[in-house]
């Protein structure tokens, strides 16, 4: 079944999401959204939204002591690596904007600090181990073989709010017409 039925390739860019074909074989990449951070003639970095780690922040980090939130596999690059979305530029500075309300931390001292003071809330957060990148031209092409769906223009409640169990399926609704339709599809092929 093509429900891409159009030739158009969406040119993806900083914010937007990038949402996965239902039956993308990488397993990496089973039913998940990417929050796109950047996206230029230098390749193209993200963040899975809805994988969760099997461990929490402060079975990771002793500074984060008593913070416990759940942790997201980023991707399958350098998953050896901890990062962190947050929607608080008053109390985290110097950090990189990805959307209105989205923004991507580099200071983690800072953010230790900001943790440890009760400066930032847990739902303010959303924190990562390992990240999702593609070299220059290669999101394109997968793009062009239909691996994933582009969602522009992601949104703080997308992000931080929205159930990531949940977020393949509401994402693609959210988009309507065809992209509700597969929003529907099962997990395994066979069973429909």
């Amino acid at each position: 079944m093509d429900y891409f039925a159009t030739d158009q390739i969406i040119e993806p860019e900083r914010g937007d999401l990038l949402i996965s074909e239902p039956y993308l074989p990488d397993p990496n990449f089973e039913r998940t959204v990417i929050l796109l951070c950047e996206h230029d003639e230098n390749g193209s970095f993200g963040f899975v939204l809805n994988k969760r780690a099997q461990s929490r922040l402060d079975e990771l980090i002793e500074e984060a002591e008593g913070f416990s939130t759940d942790v997201f596999v980023g991707g399958p690059v350098q998953q050896n690596t901890l990062h962190f979305l947050h929607k608080s530029p008053a109390t985290l500075k110097g950090d990189k904007k990805v959307v209105d309300g989205v923004y991507w931390g580099i200071d983690f001292e800072g953010l230790l600090s900001s943790i440890n003071t009760r400066q930032v809330a847990k739902e303010e957060l959303k924190f990562f181990v390992g990240y999702s990148g593609w070299s220059p031209g290669q999101l394109m092409d997968e793009l062009k073989s239909k691996s994933w769906i582009v969602y522009k223009k992601a949104s703080p409640e997308v992000v931080f709010e929205m159930n990531p169990d949940d977020l393949w399926r509401e994402a693609l609704k959210t988009m309507g017409g065809k992209f509700r339709v597969i929003s529907n599809y099962p997990t395994d092929p066979r069973l429909n």
